[in-house]
């Protein structure tokens, strides 16, 4: 079975990073309803090290807004919602429930290196699934790396091992601000087959 070409469309054909937002507000319904669709998708030994905290009350926003470069400082306020997407370094002491068949957390404890790439990596992941969650259900997306990874975990993680990685503005995009599809690389310059 295959998604239509219009589910390809909406997913990453004619999805474009938006900047622009319309006041129109995200439910918490759908925000479970994202994260719900995600949650499904793979991982390393089913490790699931992706964090999010989903900003979107005013005085949330203002605890991010210091963080953010000054080029996504308005598109960051204006935007619904704004995902912090992150990945804890302490996943490997869940594995127990999400991996049973074997003992998982064995491989990970005291072995720092392994843990900080099976995070970041998966972590990346599912974040980029998330982003992929939000399409399918109706969402425009802009995500974002320019903020102050620093600044970010102080503020939202303090006390944790979580660490940030990028940002994910959600919402109802204002395609009326869009600028013109920028090129990709084709499949000769990108890719090969062996």
């Amino acid at each position: 079975m295959q998604l239509d070409d219009r589910s390809l469309d909406i997913i990453f054909r004619e999805a474009h990073t938006h900047s622009n937002w319309l006041d129109k507000p995200v439910s918490d319904e759908l925000l479970h309803q994202i994260y719900d669709l995600m949650k499904w998708a793979p991982t390393s030994a089913n490790s699931c090290p992706g964090r999010f905290v989903f900003v979107r009350s005013a005085e949330a926003k203002q605890r991010l807004l210091p963080a953010m470069a000054p080029g996504n400082v308005e598109k960051t306020r204006a935007a619904p919602v704004t995902v912090i997407v992150g990945y804890d370094l302490e996943f490997y002491e869940k594995l127990p429930k999400l991996y049973p068949p074997a003992d998982a957390r064995s491989w990970y404890v005291g072995n720092q290196p392994l843990i900080d790439k099976t995070a970041f990596r998966n972590g990346t992941l599912q974040g980029a699934y998330l982003l992929i969650a939000a399409r399918a259900l109706g969402l425009d997306a802009g995500p974002m790396s320019g903020f102050d990874n620093e600044k970010v975990d102080k503020e939202f993680f303090a006390g944790t091992r979580v660490k940030s990685n990028f940002v994910i503005n959600l919402g109802y995009g204002d395609s009326s601000k869009l600028f013109s599809r920028n090129p990709r690389l084709p499949f000769e310059e990108a890719a090969q087959i062996l």
